[in-house]
């Protein structure tokens, strides 16, 4: 299940925020949702140890059990609390200024996203002079299925874990284009992987597209993406496939600003 937070060591006995912070490690890091058995494997404490560190994290708000499961996820606060320490992060000049080099390059507003439970969490932004305003600053939250930045992440997930999303989160449509029903959905979502890169043809925003592409970390997980936005009148998606090398190089500079 890609558990590997204790890296085979045992947690110090006597540690009990060192134990805590292992468990949220394992259940972060998990490549699907697990059990309190594969919990307590990942960071070799017994049952009973482990259930006890559950259950405070559970009442604290950082970890929760999917509905009708016994599968454990992070939570609203774990990940609100990942997403503002990206947000703050010493690396945020870095990151901006490849983000502004793209823009100057592309001639289009740029974004740089991470997942975020069900959503997509903007961590920065840089913009040119639209006629339509659109307000995505640091720190706004976009519908995975409904945007570029999501179906690539979408399509980079475990196939478990996507179809377990899917299968939870609402999805209601924000324009007339936005892919509500499932099996259009997982047919895009192959395209995307298979492609490499997302496309938002006004599914989140009527007429504004987007191309987006990921930022991958050591081991080629997508831990983030780089998208392009565009209003129709501008730009269309054929012309933003040009954009494809740039983009890519973007990203490969961007995963070598901070450790995903």
């Amino acid at each position: 299940m890609g558990l590997d937070a204790s890296k085979g060591e045992a947690v110090p006995a006597g540690s009990a925020i060192l134990r805590a912070i292992s468990v949220i490690e394992a259940i972060s890091t998990a490549d699907a949702p697990p059990q309190l058995a594969d919990i307590c494997r990942a960071v070799n404490l017994p049952k009973p140890t482990v259930f006890r560190i559950l259950s405070t994290l559970e009442h604290a708000g950082l970890v929760g059990r999917e509905p009708g499961s016994k599968r454990y996820t992070s939570a609203g606060r774990l990940n609100r609390l990942a997403g503002q320490v990206l947000l703050n992060s010493p690396q945020s000049a870095a990151r901006h200024a490849i983000l502004e080099e793209l823009v100057e390059q592309l001639g289009e507003t740029c974004n740089l996203t991470i997942p975020n439970l069900n959503s997509v969490l903007y961590l920065d932004r840089v913009e040119v002079s639209w006629n339509l305003r659109v307000n995505l600053g640091a720190g706004s939250l976009v519908p995975l299925y409904a945007c570029a930045s999501g179906k690539l992440f979408l399509a980079n997930m475990p196939k478990r874990s996507r179809e377990r999303l899917l299968r939870l989160a609402p999805m209601l449509p924000h324009t007339s284009a936005t892919l509500c029903d499932p099996g259009k959905l997982s047919l895009e979502l192959e395209k995307v992987r298979k492609q490499g890169f997302a496309v938002d043809d006004e599914e989140y925003i009527p007429g504004i597209i987007a191309l987006a592409v990921p930022v991958r970390d050591g081991d080629g997980k997508v831990v983030a993406s780089i998208s392009a936005q565009a209003p129709t009148g501008r730009l269309r998606i054929e012309q933003a496939m040009e954009f494809l090398p740039q983009m890519k190089q973007a990203a490969e500079s961007m995963a070598q600003t901070v450790d995903w």
